[in-house]
């Protein structure tokens, strides 16, 4: 679809019109060589959900950079295009299958008559795997969270290398955890290429590069041409050494290059799993280290398909959230904790009545869908709350946690909508 152009100063307006309505452009996410993107916000539409505008080739960039720019806007719309057609894609409900992220729009703007600046609108997307294994300092992602990231990504790689794209860049700052569906979604398809049709020579993010695409980027800069072209194993590549460093809590671009690794990378993994099984030795931490190992034989033809993955017995195990999974993670669902005691829980009057006082505390931030308090165990005593959208949920999560309530301190947490929808209260691991 195309939106009106318009002019931008150096710097972006508050202000844009495109696709017939006004957003508001609300602040700079981020930045690379030839894209910066802003969060955005539909004016006059209360409760919709924000979005990110992906705005190729900024303001003064000419001549190489300025085709780079071109090329990859052209690229990655092309290849969003064609993966919304999806089954999954374009699914009303919230409960739906990990996908890429949603292409809301493309429009272009002018910085002046001879310089046109190429948009995508997308969805908005939350915290990136990068953040979270930031935040998992080096004592790694919970099995939960990595059982979640690893399905959702290979959800979403199976239905792209079946269309016959590989992405080509998929590295922990490209999987972004998506509140409104609750899951991982892949992003930044700039090097995504059509499988026996690679027009990228440079391919994939340095420590997530694949053995294949090493060799190809040294003969390329050589000026030698490679005789064979990259295929989606690269991608399964990429995916396990994300794993791997989840799980590990380490980052491991320099082990990945040392010569041990290429020696024997399978004793590698081992001593990184024998010596986290000390921290739980009850978790069957050997499926994940088998799935792993699957994914990064050196020959591409060994490694495991995506859709041959997700067979793995890993994702057979029913691991619990930790409590900071619950809190990285948003969705529309929020958990308060440390609000109702035995007393209320056991006198029906008193129940009713602080159950009442809690959900017009909690419409101030936007409207319930439900709300549920548990009587019995699990969940006993806690406070679920269904908003309409996560932005809400945020919203209500970052005001209520630290509250007093009845002269006790408020613990807000999300909690996945999936498990609410089907009254599964999950036992919380701490």
């Amino acid at each position: 679809m195309a939106g009106s152009g318009c002019a931008w100063g150096a710097e972006p307006p508050r202000f844009l019109e495109a696709f017939g309505r006004l957003w508001q452009v609300q602040s700079r996410l981020g930045s690379g060589s030839s894209a910066s993107v802003y969060r955005v916000r539909c004016c006059g539409t209360p409760g919709s959900p924000p979005g990110a505008l992906k705005q190729f080739l900024p303001p003064g960039t000419t001549g190489a950079a300025a085709s780079a720019a071109e090329y990859g806007f052209r690229k990655e719309r092309a290849a969003l295009e064609q993966l919304q057609g999806h089954r999954n894609i374009g699914n009303s409900s919230r409960l739906v299958s990990p996908r890429p992220v949603t292409l809301y729009g493309v429009f272009t703007i002018h910085f002046s008559p001879n310089v046109p600046s190429r948009c995508l609108l997308l969805e908005l997307l939350d915290v990136s795997v990068s953040e979270l294994l930031l935040y998992s300092s080096h004592q790694g992602c919970s099995m939960w969270m990595i059982q979640h990231c690893a399905r959702d990504v290979l959800e979403a790689l199976a239905f792209l290398h079946h269309e016959g794209y590989v992405h080509a860049d998929l590295k922990p700052r490209n999987i972004l955890w998506s509140a409104e569906n609750e899951c991982f979604k892949l992003i930044d398809f700039g090097l995504s290429f059509k499988e026996g049709n690679q027009d990228v020579k440079y391919i994939q993010t340095d420590g997530y590069r694949a053995p294949e695409a090493e060799l190809q980027n040294c003969l390329a800069q050589a000026g030698l041409q490679s005789d064979t072209e990259c295929t989606s194993a690269v991608d399964l590549w990429s995916l396990g050494i994300i794993l791997l460093e989840m799980f590990s809590g380490m980052k491991l671009k320099h082990t990945v290059r040392s010569q041990e690794w290429k020696a024997n990378s399978s004793a590698i993994i081992d001593h990184i799993f024998a010596s986290k099984a000390v921290v739980n030795a009850a978790i069957p931490a050997y499926h994940l280290r088998d799935l792993i190992k699957s994914m990064l034989h050196d020959d591409p033809s060994r490694r495991i398909p995506a859709e041959m993955a997700l067979c793995s017995p890993f994702f057979s195990i029913p691991f619990a959230p930790h409590i900071e999974d619950l809190v990285m993670l948003p969705t529309p669902v929020l958990r308060l904790l440390n609000v109702l005691d035995d007393d209320y829980l056991e006198n029906e009057e008193e129940y009713e009545d602080v159950v009442e006082d809690v959900k017009e505390e909690c419409q101030k931030y936007g409207p319930v869908v439900s709300l549920l308090v548990p009587k019995e165990n699990p969940g006993r005593g806690q406070v679920f709350v269904e908003y309409a959208n996560a932005g809400d949920s945020k919203a209500a999560q970052k005001l209520l946690t630290g509250r007093m309530f009845d002269g006790k301190f408020v613990v807000a947490t999300f909690y996945p909508l999936s498990a609410y929808k089907r009254g599964y209260l999950y036992q919380t691991l701490l």
